[in-house]
């Protein structure tokens, strides 16, 4: 008889299951926000319906890779473009402070 230690009873308590469809294929699967879950699954069904409509492919091993291309892809691109604007915050912040310094110096020389 397997027993669940306190530890695992609680994991359990905070991980719903919940069943979705990708692609006409059922799945069960845990998580702590469902709705999170539900709305990730018709994402990837989505792209996967939206490769299969313009490759006119049927083999969903060869849709669920294209699909995971198209995903990180869109993934990266964000990453890309937050990467850019962080360094563009970065950039504007060592301009201010910079000029910042020049008045707070130029105060001292006169005060």
């Amino acid at each position: 008889m397997a027993t669940a230690t306190k530890d695992q009873i609680i994991k359990d308590a905070q991980n719903s299951s919940v069943r979705v469809e990708i692609f006409d294929q059922a799945y069960n699967l845990r998580g702590s926000d469902p709705d999170y879950i539900l709305k990730l699954a018709d994402y990837v069904d989505s792209k996967m319906r939206a490769v299969a409509e313009a490759t006119n492919t049927i083999d969903t091993v060869r849709l669920a890779v294209l699909a995971a291309l198209n995903i990180a892809d869109e993934y990266h691109l964000l990453r890309k473009k937050q990467d850019s604007g962080a360094t563009d915050y970065q950039k504007r912040a060592h301009l201010l402070a910079n000029a910042l310094d020049e008045v707070l110096g130029e105060e001292r020389k006169a005060g």
